[in-house]
């Protein structure tokens, strides 16, 4: 199967989360700069997802990079991921509105998590298709960064219950440590990688 298809349609509803998000944005009550500054919470949330969706749609295109074909498996993997991602704009507006309380700093924690978990088990998917031997799998490593991320948001939902601010440092941390991109995957997705 051709993965052009698969990559095209992941575009388009990454795309699709931004748009939403961006048309969520609350313009100001009035033209003053104070007025601006109370939007500070919703620009800061609007901007921490974007980052977070930006990463996965990096990581997406290199991991695809690397992939010589998809099958049944990794498409339904990829709409998992896919179905996380969606909910991103979602829990970016409750927490935009509501960043201070512990349930909505808890819900967007937990989506976070499910997409990070999401794109392990796509990236599982693709090594089980790919085998040993692939490019893929050369370039992959252990998926250490992302066990790791899944272990912190593990840790910061329940610590949103009782601090939404600790929570929120945390989700900045690993937007932070994912912004870095991985160089081995990163290189491997490159042209010139095919060659050698």
């Amino acid at each position: 199967m051709n993965k052009a298809r698969l990559e095209a349609f992941s575009d388009g509803v990454i795309a699709i989360a931004i748009t939403i998000m961006v048309l969520g944005l609350q313009t100001p009550r009035g033209a003053a700069l104070a007025d601006l500054l109370k939007l500070v919470p919703q620009l800061l949330s609007y901007l921490l997802s974007f980052t977070y969706v930006g990463i996965y749609w990096v990581n997406h295109h290199h991991l695809l990079q690397t992939v010589s074909r998809v099958n049944g498996r990794i498409l339904w993997a990829n709409l998992h991921l896919l179905f996380w991602l969606s909910l991103i704009p979602f829990v970016t507006n409750w927490v935009a509105e509501h960043h201070r309380d512990a349930i909505p700093v808890a819900a967007y924690g937990a989506v976070l998590l499910m997409c990070s978990i999401a794109f392990f088990l796509l990236r599982l998917t693709l090594l089980g298709s790919e085998g040993r031997d692939s490019r893929l799998a050369r370039s992959a490593g252990k998926g250490v960064k992302n066990s790791w991320s899944i272990a912190l948001y593990g840790l910061a939902i329940p610590l949103s219950l009782w601090s939404p601010l600790s929570g929120s440092a945390i989700y900045v941390l690993l937007a932070l440590l994912w912004f870095v991109p991985d160089r081995h995957l990163e290189t491997a997705a490159s042209p010139d990688s095919e060659r050698s």
